[in-house]
């Protein structure tokens, strides 16, 4: 079977990393497309996968974002007349939805946020296949216009497929804290700022700014500022340059997490990725909070940062991490929506 992987941001990047793997070692074809966004380029050539690259990121202005689903997805379309792709597969790619559907090739796309609007009006009516982790209510889906027919869940979450026993064995929590020069006598803290240039994500986050500050601050921590894009990153270093740690390259994920005191994240993948392996975690998202999140929130995984909570740069007790095997009933809905083993 001829599979089409299309990778337009790169928390994207691990999770496809060992179903591309899994993939090629039953036989198939993998091909990859992606798209130039956040790390997401330098996260495929450190896992190295290889890909085509497609298209960039457009920026935050709605009309840049249409010409830019419109000018790659037939850029896409281009790409695949020259292969025989028997199926497509992303994570909420509306560019690789368009294609897809142009071309007529069943396409399965895996989501894990329900409010984000502006994606789903696109793939939640073009994509064959939605696949969403069961915290999130079928019905979310549905409501943005996708057939009943088409929805259907997955236990836990995305960040499961990437995240097992395995790979905390193969992590180097301690190399990778030597790799940032932070001493043993300092807390590790991980933050990630907000997705700025999201369309859900269209508002100043004042929380988010004023815990920074404070953690920046503290003098038993160092913070590890993970800036999302350039500009990003430039604007924060006007600020936190000389209080942070801003890594320029991309550094194995599961270390960091796992060498952090906690994990302070305004966006959502480091958190779960967080909660999954015990480490402390607190959400400074402003938007809508997702089925996903409010499900780790009432499990006791996730900590919503409101008025006067205090983030214990150290401390803080961590938990057990918490594994779920869903790689196979992923792989399960593509290999049928693809035709093998009908």
């Amino acid at each position: 079977m001829r599979i089409w992987i299309d990778i337009t941001n790169s928390p994207h990047v691990r999770f496809f990393a060992p179903l591309i793997a899994e993939l090629e070692a039953r036989g198939h074809e993998v091909s990859v497309t992606a798209r130039e966004y956040a790390q997401t380029v330098s996260l495929l050539e450190r896992e190295e996968i290889p890909y085509v690259l497609i298209g960039r990121h457009r920026g935050k202005s709605l009309a840049r974002k249409a010409w830019g689903l419109l000018s790659r997805s037939l850029r896409l379309v281009a790409f695949a007349r020259r292969h025989r792709f028997d199926v497509a597969f992303s994570h909420a790619s509306n560019d690789l939805a368009v294609a897809a559907w142009l071309l007529r090739i069943p396409h399965l796309i895996v989501h894990d946020y329900e409010h984000a609007n502006l994606s789903y009006a696109v793939n939640a009516r073009l994509a064959s296949r939605i696949l969403v982790p069961d915290a999130i209510p079928a019905a979310a889906v549905i409501a943005h216009g996708a057939p009943p027919e088409r929805v259907g869940t997955f236990p836990g979450l995305k960040e499961h497929v990437y995240l097992d026993a395995a790979t905390v064995a193969a992590a180097d929590p301690v190399g990778v804290r030597r790799e940032l020069g932070v001493d043993d006598a300092r807390a590790l803290v991980v933050v990630r700022p907000p997705a700025t240039m999201s369309a859900y994500h269209r508002f100043k986050n004042e929380r988010f700014d004023a815990l920074l500050e404070t953690l920046a601050s503290a003098p038993d921590a160092r913070v590890v500022l993970l800036a999302r894009t350039p500009e990003q990153r430039a604007a924060l270093a006007e600020r936190f340059g000389g209080r942070a740690i801003m890594p320029e390259a991309a550094l194995d994920g599961t270390s960091l997490v796992l060498a952090a005191a906690c994990v302070v994240s305004a966006g959502g993948t480091m958190n779960r990725e967080a909660a999954v392996l015990g480490t402390p975690a607190y959400t400074v998202f402003a938007g809508a909070m997702g089925a996903v999140d409010r499900d780790l929130v009432a499990r006791g995984m996730l900590i919503e940062v409101g008025e006067g909570t205090v983030v214990p740069t150290s401390g803080a007790a961590r938990r057990e991490p918490w594994f779920v095997d869903n790689r196979e009933a992923i792989i399960a809905e593509l290999e049928g929506l693809g035709g093998h083993g009908r």
